[in-house]
C-alpha cells in the first residue's frame, strides 16, 4: 500500500481489499451542506499533497447564484485544501473503486477559513474545549424516499412500495410500511456499513414515505460528517431503486415536516464524566444552565437550523414540530425535551433543527446556545408539564424576521464568528429575495380573478 492508503481508517481499507484505488473526491461541505470540490485520479492524488478551491464555493446560494462578501472585496483567492485522512469513505455506489474525502480549508497563511462550515463547528468546540469540556452529541435524522419528481411545478408524491401501492402516511414505527420499500433500506444498510457507519436504528416516521435513522452518539464533528455522508448515501441508494430521498424540510403538502433532532451532553475532559450529573446521579446546575441557554439564544439561531423558506412550513401546529422554547421531561410537545435515561446519560434534547440544515452549522449553533447557557449561569423557566403545542409561538416562523433575529444577537455572533454570521446572513437574504420574486399557484389561483 502507499503512504496515503496507509492512512486510511479500517473501513476504507477494508473495501479497498488490495485493490487499486482510481478516483479520490476531494470535497468541502458549503453552506447549504453540499459536497464542493473535485474528482482526481487516486495516481495524481498520491502525488498532491494538498489542493485549492476558490474561496467563493461559501457565497453560492442554493439556486447557483453569488452573495456579495460583505467584508472583502469579490476576489475569490485560494484556499489551501487538506485532507482529513481520517473521513477517507468509500463511494460504494460507483461502478469503480473510488473514495470520498473531507478535506479542511485554510488561507494562504495557514489560517482556518472562517466561513467553511466545519471549521465554524470546530470553533465552538474549542470553546468548550477551553473551559475543560467537550460536548457530545446524538443525532435523529429524518427524510422522505418520494416518487421520481422531474417537473417542479409538480407536487411531490410518495413513492410506489413492492405492493404496488403508494406508502401510506399515519404509519409512524410499522415495520411493514418500512418493509414496503425494504431494497432501499437494504442499499442504505450496505452502503452504511462500506462506509463504517453504524446505525443505531431506522424506523418508519409519521409521513407517508418518511424514515428515520439514528446514529450512536460520540464527537460533534465526526457525526456532523457522517450525516454529511448519509446525505448522499441515502439519495444514491433511493436512485437505485426509481426514486428520490429528499431531506426538504416539509416535501409534501399535509404531511408532516422532517426534523434532525440534536442529543446533547457535555463531559469533563479531565475526569470523562457527564458535567449534567451530579456525584448521587442528581441533575446539576450545569444542567438547568444548558437548558437556559438554548431557551435564551435558540431563536437567534433558528435562521441556521431552519435556513430555507420551505423549512418554516415544518413550523405549523399539529404536525408534531414544537413552535415553542418550553422544556420538559419526556415531553416530546416541547422545543427542548429531557429524555429518560440514566444520570451517566442525562442528555438534552433540540427538537427545533430541520433535516434541511447544515450539520455542521445546525450542531454548531445549538452547541452555541449551550455554551453561553453555562458561561451566563442562568436558570430556565419552569418545567412544561403539559401540552406545549397549545403554547404561543415563541420562534420567527419566517426566513427574513430569522436573519434579523440573528444579525441583532452579539454573543451567538461572537461565538460562530462574526465574519462566518456576515457571509450566511449575505447568502440567505438573496436567497429569501430570490424566492420573493416567484409567483406561486395559490396566488395565482386566489388572487388572480378575486382581487
Amino acid at each position: 500500500m502507499s503512504d496515503w492508503t496507509s492512512q486510511l481508517p479500517e473501513a476504507a481499507r477494508d473495501y479497498i481489499a488490495g485493490r487499486k484505488p482510481d478516483e479520490v473526491e476531494c470535497i468541502v461541505p458549503d453552506l447549504a451542506g453540499v459536497a464542493r470540490g473535485k474528482a482526481m485520479p487516486a495516481s495524481k492524488f498520491a502525488k498532491q499533497p494538498r489542493f485549492y478551491l476558490p474561496n467563493s464555493i461559501f457565497l453560492q446560494t442554493i439556486t447557483g447564484d453569488w452573495a456579495d462578501n460583505p467584508g472583502d472585496a469579490f476576489t475569490e483567492p485560494d484556499m489551501v485544501l487538506t485532507p482529513d485522512f481520517s473521513t477517507a469513505s468509500a463511494a460504494p455506489w460507483t461502478a469503480d473503486v473510488t473514495l470520498q474525502v473531507i478535506h479542511d480549508v485554510f488561507d494562504q497563511a495557514g489560517r482556518p477559513i472562517p466561513t467553511a462550515p466545519r471549521n465554524v463547528l470546530k470553533r465552538v468546540i474549542d470553546l468548550y474545549r477551553a473551559e475543560g469540556w467537550m460536548p457530545v452529541i446524538a443525532p435523529e435524522m429524518e427524510f422522505y424516499l418520494v416518487a421520481r419528481n422531474i417537473d417542479p411545478a409538480q407536487p411531490i408524491m410518495p413513492p410506489m412500495g413492492r405492493s404496488g401501492r403508494r406508502a401510506m402516511g399515519k404509519q409512524a414505527y410499522s415495520m411493514s410500511a418500512v418493509d414496503e420499500y425494504g431494497p432501499v433500506i437494504d442499499d442504505i444498510y450496505d452502503f452504511a456499513e462500506a462506509q463504517g457507519f453504524e446505525i443505531d436504528g431506522i424506523l418508519q416516521e409519521g409521513g407517508a414515505g418518511q424514515v428515520e435513522i439514528n446514529l450512536q452518539h460520540g464527537d460533534p464533528v465526526r457525526l456532523a460528517d457522517e450525516i454529511f455522508y448519509f446525505k448522499r448515501l441515502i439519495r444514491e441508494a433511493a436512485l437505485r431503486h426509481d426514486c428520490f430521498g429528499t431531506f426538504m424540510a416539509k416535501p409534501i403538502e399535509g404531511e408532516p415536516g422532517s426534523a434532525m433532532h440534536i442529543h446533547h451532553s457535555v463531559t469533563d475532559l479531565k475526569t470523562g464524566q457527564n458535567i449534567f450529573s451530579g456525584p448521587k446521579g442528581e441533575e446539576t446546575p450545569a444542567f438547568m444552565h444548558f437548558i437556559a441557554g438554548l431557551q435564551t439564544y435558540l431563536p437567534a439561531v433558528i435562521a441556521i437550523l431552519a435556513p430555507y423558506v420551505n423549512s418554516y412550513r415544518r413550523y405549523v401546529p399539529d404536525f408534531a414540530a414544537p413552535i415553542n422554547l418550553e422544556w420538559g421531561r419526556d415531553n416530546r410537545t416541547t422545543g427542548i425535551r429531557v429524555p429518560i435515561s440514566e444520570p451517566e446519560a442525562r442528555r438534552v434534547e433540540n427538537r427545533l433543527a430541520g433535516m434541511d440544515c447544515n450539520p455542521y452549522l445546525g450542531i454548531a449553533a445549538s452547541l452555541a446556545c449551550g455554551y453561553l447557557g453555562l458561561k451566563e449561569g442562568k436558570m430556565p423557566r419552569t418545567e412544561c408539564l403539559g401540552d406545549a403545542y397549545m403554547n404561543d409561538d415563541e420562534l420567527p416562523l419566517n426566513l427574513g424576521d430569522a436573519l434579523d433575529l440573528l444579525a441583532d444577537c452579539g454573543p451567538i455572533r461572537e461565538v460562530l464568528g462574526p465574519e462566518f454570521c456576515g457571509v450566511y446572513e449575505a447568502v440567505k437574504r438573496l436567497e429569501y429575495k430570490e424566492f420573493l420574486q416567484v409567483i406561486s399557484p395559490w396566488e395565482r389561483e386566489h388572487l388572480l380573478l378575486n382581487v
